[in-house]
């Protein structure tokens, strides 16, 4: 929790108390949605709760303010029941999280951009694997900013509410790349991982060649891989169980040998790196293709593949950060679209005119809200909005100078 977190659950509370019963967005289903809601300070969840109504949910909020507000992604006969077997389970939404602090090699201290490449992943997942390879409709489809670190696809499609956890997993291991047999799908078939190997291994190509001419972005994309490689060595299908960054580099020097790359676009079969090395650079592509969803374990992950999680409450305010998760068009999650979703401006609810002066507790920290953007290390002082202030106190970024 962060310090001094008392001002922020009276603003949190004047919020909740701004808002008319009608305004509130409850979820499909809402009698049948277990909800969850975490307090300030140190007292444990309050869970398995149920409401009748959204004047029993509004008259909650105004008078508890909770850090955070979360209902299940399930359906149950009856929610408020402390057991989950006798809440008597009925099926439950599909739901994808992505979360920017799992993209490899991207600092959660540079949030502005982990935010673009999040929502870049976010738009993938959509464009690239839901709609053209499962066939998912549009009409079924919620989006949501997170109200931190990423975004929440829902889909609540009545044909898959009944999926079991073993096909929710399937689907999140084809996104990961899990399972993929790149000489499989290089000689069969025709678009999906397919077209993601062939275009991953030039991409793949083109920065291991970076690092060995030791080019400006070599260190930068070496710590990307590594993290990447990190990543898949954790897939329980990877045969690759240790990869270092000089093992990296090693590969990298070999990219130069035109024979070689040669040789490994016309066959992929050959291990024209040696065999340790070859396995290495396919685990690359996939894992530089794939879209992050968590790594095994993961909460993320486990929002798709466990039917009785709970997820952020649109319209609620995130206790880590003070930004509201908000629903918004699906075209506009497209960064390259012509009106693209930008959280750090339009999920700000809490902000007035003051100013604050701040010190910074974390180094290389980048942050913006509106149109204020700061960047500095320990020991700095900015004065900032009240928005911002919030954002960077509740991250645990900064301090708040005495007035």
């Amino acid at each position: 929790m962060a310090e001094g977190w008392s001002r922020f659950a009276v603003r949190f509370s004047e919020y909740y108390n701004s808002l008319s019963t009608d305004s509130l967005w409850t979820p499909p289903r809402f009698r049948s949605r277990e909800w969850m809601f975490i307090p300030w300070g140190d007292k444990p969840p309050d869970r398995h709760r149920g409401f009748s109504d959204k004047s029993s949910l509004h008259n909650y909020l105004q008078t508890k303010s909770p850090h955070s507000c979360f209902h299940s992604t399930a359906y149950y006969a009856d929610p408020s029941q402390r057991k989950m077997l006798d809440k008597d389970w009925k099926g439950a939404d599909l739901i994808f999280d992505l979360d920017g602090d799992h993209l490899p090699g991207v600092s959660d201290r540079d949030f502005p951009s982990m935010l673009e490449l999040i929502q870049e992943q976010a738009w993938s997942l959509w464009s690239d694997y839901l709609s053209p390879e499962f066939g998912f409709d549009e009409k079924y489809l919620q989006v949501a900013f997170s109200g931190h670190r990423g975004f929440h696809l829902h889909l609540r499609d009545p044909s898959y509410l009944h999926l079991d956890s073993n096909a929710r997993r399937q689907l999140v291991n084809y996104i990961r790349g899990e399972g993929i047999n790149v000489n499989a799908v290089i000689g069969n078939g025709s678009g999906g991982w397919r077209d993601r190997v062939l275009n991953g291994t030039d991409t793949i190509i083109h920065k291991l060649q970076n690092i060995a001419l030791k080019k400006d972005i070599g260190n930068r994309i070496l710590g990307e891989l590594d993290a990447v490689m990190k990543q898949r060595i954790r897939s329980p299908d990877s045969t690759v169980k240790s990869f270092t960054k000089k093992k990296i580099v090693s590969l990298a020097d070999q990219c130069l040998n035109d024979t070689k790359i040669d040789r490994l676009k016309s066959d992929t079969s050959l291990t024209v790196f040696g065999e340790q090395q070859t396995a290495a650079f396919w685990e690359l592509v996939k894992g530089d293709s794939a879209v992050v969803l968590g790594g095994a374990g993961e909460t993320d992950e486990n929002v798709t593949v466990d039917v009785k999680r709970v997820i952020r409450w649109i319209g609620s305010l995130h206790g880590k950060c003070g930004l509201r998760v908000t629903e918004f068009p699906l075209e506009r999650l497209n960064p390259d679209g012509s009106d693209p979703f930008d959280a750090l401006s339009e999920c700000v609810a809490l902000g007035s005119t003051r100013s604050f002066d701040v010190e910074l507790k974390q180094d290389d920290v980048r942050a913006r809200v509106l149109d204020c953007e700061i960047e500095g290390s320990i020991g700095d002082v900015f004065t900032v909005p009240e928005s911002l202030a919030t954002f960077l106190t509740l991250k645990g970024w900064a301090r708040l100078l005495p007035a």
